[in-house]
């Protein structure tokens, strides 16, 4: 696989840092949906930790979109080579927003490449910022609730040991083991997130195994049909990319020393069954909608799911203030207006 590597990283002339007035962001993985939406988001705001944003610099495998007028570089770069981490943290950016991974059906299918990008990209990231002297970033690192595997209680408490059943599962735990003992060490003030499967995406499937529990919202809502691989009782988590890029945010601006030695946190969602998910699609886009779902079994998909978590009880993150939606309804609504503009044509039509 051919990748293009722009090893530079921005100075502080560049992004207009004035010291500790001012505010400079790195994110990881920005190309991404959730590095774009949270892109927008800081935009929008201005402000992190009380000070002005006066650079951001957005880093993926291919150069994500810098938006106009803002301060900053977009950069085309491979994390996994640490010459790419060095350049970036050369930087010193004051918040890292590490997003940068591939999803757990591709890191499952290649070996290689999952451990290359979400787990070589982040030593890579973590070795770079320990070897700057003087220096304590704030890091919130994007994990997932993929790091427990069966078998599970009913319901995860926050006190659950990981065992992950999968490649992605087994590299975002070393990334969160990683962090918590950077800044048990001081080189870092991190967080690990761990994200709820998030429903729903916009665009196109992508190769994530959970990629089915928003296909068969997305694409109805569009009037197109949609495959749906496992039993209808299939019960999850979720949260919707509102969500997402709230938890971020919020991590960015939280004060980490009421998480203590663990910096992992699993984070609030709503806990449906496929089931649930249909349910929610007709009430709002009525029966033309879920009439385009067809279910097509697939015993891969089906087996890499079983192992998932079905229901959390994220107290630690709710009391330190994180929150999602409160139900399906509610994130099958979010999307509707964020990337629908608020409405939906098909028909018949529910109780809206």
């Amino acid at each position: 696989m051919t990748r293009t590597l722009l090893p530079f990283a921005p100075d502080a002339a560049t992004l207009g840092r004035k010291g500790r007035d001012a505010m400079h962001i790195l994110i990881t993985g920005a190309a991404g949906m959730i590095g774009r939406k949270l892109t927008d988001a800081l935009v929008a705001r201005g402000t992190l930790q009380g000070q002005p944003i006066t650079g951001l610099t957005l880093v993926d495998i291919v150069a994500p979109v810098l938006p106009d007028g803002v301060p900053g570089a977009a950069i085309a770069a491979d994390l996994s080579d640490p010459a790419a981490a060095n350049a970036l943290i050369e930087a010193r950016p004051d918040v890292i927003f590490h997003l940068a991974a591939i999803v757990s059906g591709e890191a499952e299918a290649d070996l290689h490449k999952g451990y290359a990008v979400n787990l070589h990209g982040t030593i890579s990231l973590c070795d770079a910022i320990t070897r700057e002297e003087d220096y304590c970033p704030r890091l919130v690192f994007t994990s997932s609730i993929a790091v427990f595997g069966a078998p599970l209680p009913e319901v995860i408490p926050d006190d659950q040991p990981t065992l992950p059943l999968t490649s992605y599962g087994t590299q975002k735990a070393m990334g969160e083991l990683m962090i918590s003992d950077l800044s048990r060490r001081g080189f870092m003030d991190g967080i690990s997130l761990r994200l709820p499967t998030i429903c729903i995406r916009p665009g196109k499937p992508n190769a994530a195994a959970s990629g089915f529990y928003s296909s068969i919202l997305r694409e109805p809502l569009a009037g197109q049909e949609a495959v749906l691989p496992v039993p209808d009782t299939t019960r999850h988590w979720f949260a919707s990319p509102r969500a997402a890029v709230g938890f971020l945010l919020h991590a960015a601006e939280l004060d980490l020393a009421q998480l203590g030695q663990d910096r992992a946190l699993s984070l609030p969602g709503v806990n449906a069954t496929v089931a649930d998910e249909i349910a929610a699609l007709e009430r709002i886009a009525g029966p033309a909608a879920t009439a385009l779902i067809r279910r097509e079994p697939d015993e891969t998909i089906a087996g890499i799911v079983a192992g998932w978590p079905e229901a959390f009880d994220p107290a630690r993150a709710r009391a330190l203030g994180f929150k999602a939606e409160p139900d399906m309804d509610t994130i099958i609504r979010a999307h509707i207006e964020d990337e629908l503009g608020g409405h939906i044509t098909i028909k018949e039509r529910g109780a809206d």
